[in-house]
């Protein structure tokens, strides 16, 4: 298995990237694979030319392609304009829009305060939903006083649990099996979930219907 880290963090050292190495340090503490990392600021020229041009350089293409190829994927980005950054979005603006379908993708990133630590949630997590990918429970924001404390290495531990899971080739190739599938929850004609099944001698009456018999009393 092949794991990439994919950094947004525009300084070196950054605490993005640090937070990146941390969150596949934990993630390496549950499978054996060996992890990539792919530092978007040396990228971002070319990024930049593959927006205007459509094709990719070979470094960046080499990138696209790793990112496509991976078991796991760790996705740090810094806070900007309390979102990701421009640089993170638009790399992943680039992959092709089936290369994340059921890939594991664990997110992170950070900001100098904690009034953007719902960042994870409101902005990351629905970008690789959109994307298809399957995103561990547990996301991770490092405000700047959260570094050293317990509770960051607490969800970063957590997170890479979480991640390894995923991304074990039993969790992620088992199909379900027919025989201990849970079935489909029956709906009524409204499409509502019901308990009560229609074989089982139940009479299923629209909401509608209800409504219209108490309308009438």
């Amino acid at each position: 298995m092949n794991l990439i880290v994919v950094s947004a963090g525009l300084s070196s050292p950054s605490s993005t990237r640090l937070l990146a190495d941390r969150l596949a340090a934990a993630t390496l503490a549950h499978t054996d694979t060996e992890p990539e990392v792919i530092e978007l600021r040396d990228l971002a020229t070319e990024i930049a030319q593959h927006l205007v041009t459509g094709f990719p350089p070979a470094r960046l293409a080499a990138a696209l392609d790793a990112v496509a190829a991976a078991d796991g994927l760790i996705a740090v980005t810094p806070v900007f304009a309390a979102s990701y950054s421009g640089l993170f979005k638009s790399f992943f603006d680039l992959i092709d829009k089936d290369a994340l379908t059921a890939k594991p993708v664990l997110i992170g990133a950070t900001g100098g305060t904690a009034r953007h630590s719902l960042v994870t949630e409101h902005a990351l997590r629905p970008l690789f939903t959109h994307l298809r990918a399957l995103v561990p429970p547990t996301a991770v924001y490092a405000a700047s006083e959260d570094w050293g404390q317990e509770g960051l290495a607490q969800r970063i531990a957590r997170a890479g649990a979480e991640l390894a899971r995923l991304m074990a080739p039993a969790a992620r190739d088992a199909a379900p099996d027919p025989d201990t599938a849970t079935a489909p929850a029956p709906r009524s004609p409204t499409g509502a979930v019901t308990s009560a099944k229609p074989a089982a001698g139940f009479e299923i009456v629209p909401f509608e219907q209800r409504l219209a018999a108490l309308r009438a009393e």
